[in-house]
């Protein structure tokens, strides 16, 4: 009799224990945030990118809400998934232009699009997304603590732009486009005056315009290679391109 006594009340907690949900569901947004910076310590960032997002699911306030979307976006960073920290960084600045945090986020987004940067001889997008994002950080907030090095970054940025012109300029030189070639080269003159190999540009432009039969230019442009760089190893290289005028050849062999 006791038996069939206790059987109901046994089939009732079973199925208490059955609908009741893990301990941690029931926690608060407080909980999973801590959560989710002990997995970041731990280099767990799948786990606390999980956290963070019950984080802001729940809305327990703004503040908060905010803190964990920059979290989540961190992770990814930490993680090496540059193109959903920049997604995430993007998203906070949409969502909250006048927070306090904006200055850390767009250096934070800066990075992760300068993390993406190719060699000189592929897309440049992120390299240039980089460098609008860092100029607007100096533009923002001139006074930023992170100055010297986001100006360092900017240097990068333009090195990366400006060896891109260069290669591009390159070769279109080498497939005989010769208007182009010369269309980039100049480009990059312009633009990026602190361009390292300066030297090698003007050369190549020596021998844009010498194959394009703009002989004017073609010693205007070498001129400008002799006096600007008079060691220059690529002077020898430029010569050779003017070799088919016999007269600048004779000029050019008498210095």
């Amino acid at each position: 009799m006791k038996r069939l006594i206790l059987l109901p009340a046994l089939l009732v907690i079973l199925a208490a224990c059955g609908t009741t949900k893990p301990v941690h569901e029931n926690k608060g947004a407080q909980y999973f945030f801590q959560q989710g910076e002990k997995y970041y310590d731990q280099g767990l960032y799948k786990k606390a990118v999980e956290s963070w997002e019950k984080v802001r699911d729940r809305f327990y306030s703004p503040e908060l809400t905010a803190l964990a979307e920059m979290k989540i976006a961190d992770a990814h960073y930490a993680a090496s998934e540059y193109v959903e920290a920049a997604a995430g960084f993007e998203d906070f600045l949409k969502q909250h232009p006048s927070n306090e945090l904006t200055s850390q986020v767009l250096f934070k987004l800066g990075m992760s699009y300068y993390k993406q940067i190719l060699s000189p001889d592929r897309d440049q997008t992120a390299t240039r997304n980089a460098l609008a994002t860092f100029e607007s950080l100096l533009k923002i907030y001139p006074g930023s603590a992170k100055k010297a090095e986001v100006r360092g970054l900017i240097r990068q940025c333009k090195k990366r732009l400006a060896a891109h012109e260069f290669y591009v300029g390159n070769y279109y030189l080498r497939a005989d486009h010769y208007q182009a070639a010369i269309a980039r080269l100049k480009g990059l003159l312009a633009t990026y005056p602190d361009y390292p190999e300066q030297d090698r540009t003007y050369c190549d432009m020596v021998r844009a315009y010498a194959k394009e039969g703009n002989h004017p230019a073609a010693e205007k442009a070498f001129r400008t290679l002799s006096q600007k760089y008079p060691n220059s190893q690529c002077l020898p290289e430029a010569m050779r391109s003017l070799k088919g005028t016999d007269s600048w050849w004779q000029e050019l062999t008498s210095w």
